[in-house]
């Protein structure tokens, strides 16, 4: 994909283009947004918000990393997502079925593959995790998010963040401090990487 190409022919209103940029980038943005809220369909609105107003605000990208500038986007969509969810608390903290009951293993964690056994300890697995990042103050979710899950680097973070590096090691140093707390109670379910570092520090 020459990305470049793209991003100008979708600045001279190339729909084509534009498109081919959001097959590219909607699993990240839909993962990311995920992650922050927790919530399907949330965080489907949210990409698709992010995507719009990415489109309309694609003259003001001015070179960098795109990836970082759409994530920006999505986060930003995000925030103002939960803040809604602030001032008219409808939605619960665990996923349900359509008939309202709380899932015990949400669809967006199903594995096509491995054994039901390992199906159900991955479940509870990712059940955890995203428990852990819900109780996190959104700006440190943010940052955990957009690092260790999907894997940008520090500069780029900031970027998608618009914070100083400073600002984003320290958010994470923070937050990983506050999610592997959090985990530990969670005990045995942990992958054995938490419970060796849990050891050492005994």
């Amino acid at each position: 994909m020459d990305e470049p190409a793209l991003i100008r022919n979708a600045q001279h209103g190339d729909l084509d283009a534009f498109n081919t940029l959001v097959l590219a980038y909607q699993d990240i943005v839909y993962n990311t947004a995920l992650r922050i809220l927790g919530d399907e369909d949330l965080a489907a609105d949210a990409s698709q918000e992010a995507f719009i107003h990415a489109f309309r605000a694609l003259n003001s990208y001015r070179g960098g990393s795109f990836r970082a500038w759409l994530l920006r986007t999505v986060t930003n969509a995000c925030y103002d997502e939960l803040r809604r969810k602030q001032r008219h608390p409808s939605t619960p903290l665990e996923p349900e079925t359509e008939d309202g009951d709380e899932m015990e293993t949400p669809r967006w964690l199903a594995d096509p593959d491995g054994s039901p056994e390992e199906l159900l300890d991955k479940a509870e697995i990712e059940h955890a995790i995203q428990h852990c990042l819900e109780n996190l103050p959104t700006d440190f979710r943010a940052v955990v998010v957009l690092a260790d899950i999907q894997g940008l680097d520090y500069s780029e973070v900031a970027s998608a963040l618009k914070k100083p590096v400073g600002t984003i090691k320290s958010r994470l140093a923070r937050a990983r401090l506050r999610l592997r707390e959090c985990l530990h109670s969670f005990g045995e379910l942990l992958p054995s990487a938490f419970r060796l570092e849990e050891e050492r520090t005994l």
